[in-house]
């Protein structure tokens, strides 16, 4: 290892600030793929036309993303110990970039989708590493700050891009999509080749002796996520047999993983998923709101949007125009919240934070079916405050508890929970969605007026999303332990 790529000698180089600026390397990076995970869907009708795609297969453009990088998450640990930051980090962006290319100018679906299952396994390594890099670089007094910075920038990522995305898809077509990721990955490449270390987690320098990769846990995992997402999937479109066995598979497949995973950590092996982790009760409890709260997150993308054009008949115009300014409160509420995380409880804050998205939920109920676009805008924003108080907080409250060489297996594994509880949230939302609809006499094919039986089952499913906020809650106020993790 170069000595001008040492930790200490990037420390000293660059003085006090050099963790900011470490930050900042490691930001435009993850904007970068959590871009590539949500804007592709504006350009989902232009591809299906050109490609004579059916439902079905236009869905893996995205489902294919989502199966690589929550099983990817799994693997950061193990390629930061034995690559450094700087290798895995840059790796993770060539991939992402080439991915971009490649789906940019691929000539059928199969490229295509190879090419979201590679930017999916790139954005699954990167997410992990902003939580290590902020509880290994910065003091526990300016953890908070630091992390509130960061997601303010992150949550502005998905806010703007669907927007950005539709006009390019409007003037140069859907491969412009995949060509956006380009300019930030090769931002943050320069980034990393100057202000990240070649150093594993700790400063301890990257080693290929420590093992090999847990492959027959990766596999489990793997299978598992794909099971689960099918199996929902299946249950929505075609409740039956198949839907049965796919989630039946992925309770085999997960007991299968958490067996192998204890009796890695038993045996002294490199598990994917420590089970030490969870010997912490704050982390336990971490784990369990942030699966919770990843399913009401990513449940209510996809709910708000059909409700407010289904039920309340508003355009998709108006959608965007209630939904951008909530994301815009979001990254400011997030940058003021970190710095209460440096101060606050972390169980007080995400406490708060669910009770508010609980109420959003809720309050939806009351939204009247005349003039109702400055309630949807209000209940939205209290919604997204609710979202800025839980996310600079619950990585920390719950990490912040682990031994340090136990944080890069923390941030991956509460990170796979979180985005196995988004995977589901969706195909969640609309199963209740369809049964509560079914239960009205209604359904979702276009009618006109607004129904009052279709805005309770709309109204009901939202009851649904509040109950698990309030339900997360109960495990957000054991968030209670002492910081430990220092730089």
């Amino acid at each position: 290892m170069s000595a001008t790529s040492s930790l200490p000698d990037l420390r000293a180089r660059y003085g006090p600030r050099y963790r900011w600026l470490l930050l900042l390397s490691v930001m435009v990076g993850t904007m970068a793929s959590i871009m590539s995970s949500t804007i592709v869907n504006v350009a989902v009708p232009d591809m299906s036309h050109q490609f004579a795609l059916g439902p079905s297969r236009a869905a893996w453009v995205s489902s294919g993303f989502m199966v690589a990088m929550t099983s990817s998450m799994l693997t950061t640990p193990w390629l930061l110990a034995r690559y450094g930051y700087r290798r895995t980090y840059s790796g993770a962006m060539w991939l992402l970039m080439t991915g971009g290319i490649a789906g940019g100018f691929a000539s059928d679906f199969g490229l295509v989708l190879a090419a979201r299952v590679a930017e999916g396994l790139a954005a699954g390594v990167v997410q992990p590493i902003p939580a290590i890099i902020i509880l290994r670089a910065f003091q526990p007094h300016e953890q908070g700050r630091a992390t509130g910075i960061f997601g303010m920038g992150v949550v502005l990522a998905p806010a703007i891009g669907p927007s950005i995305g539709g006009l390019l898809v409007e003037a140069f077509g859907w491969r412009s999509i995949f060509f956006m990721v380009v300019p930030f990955c090769m931002a943050s490449l320069w980034l990393a080749r100057t202000y990240v270390p070649m150093t594993a987690p700790g400063g301890t320098v990257a080693t290929r002796d420590g093992g090999r990769l847990d492959w027959s846990g990766l596999v489990l995992g793997t299978v598992g996520t794909l099971c689960l997402l099918n199996g929902m999937v299946e249950l929505h479109a075609r409740p039956g047999a198949v839907a049965v066995l796919l989630l039946a598979a992925a309770v085999a497949a997960f007991g299968g993983f958490i067996w192998w995973q204890e009796r890695q950590t038993r045996g002294g092996g490199l598990p994917l998923m420590d089970m030490r982790l969870f010997q912490s009760r704050a982390y336990a409890m971490g784990c369990v709101v942030s699966g919770i709260y990843g399913t009401a997150l990513f449940g209510s993308t996809y709910l708000l949007p059909v409700y407010m054009q289904s039920a309340l008949h508003l355009s998709a115009a108006h959608v965007g125009t209630i939904l951008v300014p909530a994301s815009l409160v979001l990254a400011g509420t997030m940058a003021l919240v970190g710095r209460l995380a440096d101060r606050k409880p972390a169980s007080l804050l995400v406490s708060t934070g669910l009770a508010l998205l609980a109420a959003s939920f809720a309050l939806m109920m009351t939204v009247p079916a005349a003039s109702p676009i400055a309630w949807l805008v209000a209940w939205a924003i209290l919604g997204r405050i609710g979202l800025g108080f839980i996310l600079p907080s619950l990585n920390l409250g719950a990490m912040r508890s682990l031994d340090k060489p136990l944080i890069p297996q923390g941030a991956s594994a509460i990170n796979f929970l979180r985005m196995l509880g988004g995977a589901t949230g969706v195909s969640l939302c609309g199963i209740v969605l369809e049964w509560r609809l079914a239960a009205h006499g209604q359904s979702l094919m276009p009618q006109a007026g607004v129904s009052t039986e279709r805005l309770a089952a709309f109204n009901e499913t939202f009851l649904m999303l509040a109950a698990l906020c309030v339900l997360a809650i109960a495990a957000a106020r054991q968030l209670r332990a002492d910081p430990r993790a220092g730089a």
